[in-house]
């Protein structure tokens, strides 16, 4: 889906950039430029949507292996 959004932004933006330039159409080229913006928003976000993605299992996992530590010490025979 983020593909399709970015492909979408990107082409909606230069289709009417150039419509704007080739008609000299002030408000095509500003649309042209608010996709071409959009897209690149859709491109950070995603970015930074995967990255708290990976901060958290890499949490997961910390708090499994915690977890694990705990289970064996709890599980483990006492000495005399």
């Amino acid at each position: 889906m983020t593909w399709i959004a970015i492909g979408c932004f990107t082409l909606d933006g230069v289709l009417l950039g150039l419509a704007g330039f080739w008609g000299r159409k002030l408000g095509l080229v500003v649309g042209g430029l608010v996709c071409l913006v959009l897209a690149a928003g859709v491109v950070y976000l995603w970015r930074r949507h995967r990255r708290k993605m990976e901060e958290l299992r890499a949490a997961r996992r910390e708090v499994a292996d915690e977890a694990r530590a705990l289970r064996d010490l709890v599980r483990r025979p006492p000495t005399p």
